[in-house]
């Protein structure tokens, strides 16, 4: 398998990386990045790229590939929503628009717990990654949706948000008792990973789109 990897410098994008780098099905990763990664493996190559809102200079460079993880995202607070839309939308279908188009590649996009499909609601972020969503099911690809909530990093993977990076370390502790308390709200960077690879190998349910509780048995079913 031949993986396209955008976000691999930001926490959950470190855990699929990770996960893809110690998986024996995944062949090669290319990581679309505007600065080059810390990280060296044989199967790794990092495509440094400036302009994310357009691919279109580099699409060959996707011609081989049989899973795309999108994995790119910034918080909202602070804002504008068309600021917001640019790194959201924008990007987003800008990475899906250069891909080769056959019905056997996989993308999944990874969204969030509270996602508005209707587009309508009082929730700008939502609404943002609602049409997002919306968009990509529409392509001529499988595409799946990761709605996460709480996301435990497993193996230490930071927010490149300075804010979530204080935050995280303060909440680690209470990851077990979330687990528990609210197991459907509460997933990990390892289990992402884990479950992004599943369905790219067509080994999950068939749903598209995907919530903490669905991806925790999504990739403790590959294990």
């Amino acid at each position: 398998m031949n993986v396209l990897l955008f976000g691999a410098t930001g926490m959950v994008g470190q855990g699929v990386l990770r996960a893809c780098l110690l998986d024996d099905r995944v062949a090669t990763v290319t990581a679309v990045v505007r600065s080059p990664l810390d990280v060296e493996h044989p199967k790794l190559r990092t495509l440094i790229h400036r302009d994310f809102g357009d691919f279109t200079g580099i699409a060959d460079e996707f011609a081989d590939i049989d899973a795309c993880f999108f994995c790119l995202g910034v918080t909202s607070a602070g804002k504008r929503e068309d600021e917001y839309r640019r790194i959201t939308y924008d990007y987003t279908l800008a990475a899906a628009r250069a891909l080769p188009v056959y019905p056997d590649l996989t993308f999944v996009y990874v969204s969030g717990e509270g996602t508005d499909s209707t587009e309508h609601g009082r929730s700008m972020w939502a609404r943002v990654k609602g049409r997002t969503e919306n968009d990509l099911l529409a392509m001529p690809f499988r595409a799946y949706m990761f709605r996460p909530g709480f996301i435990f990093a497993s193996h230490g993977e930071k927010s490149r948000t300075p804010a979530y990076r204080r935050l995280y370390p303060l909440l680690a502790w209470t990851y077990p008792l979330l687990r528990r308390a609210v197991p459907k709200y509460v997933t990990s960077t390892e289990n992402i990973g884990r479950a992004m690879l599943a369905v790219a190998a067509q080994e999950g349910t068939g749903e598209r789109i995907l919530r903490s509780v669905d991806i925790n048995r999504t990739a403790s079913a590959a294990a």
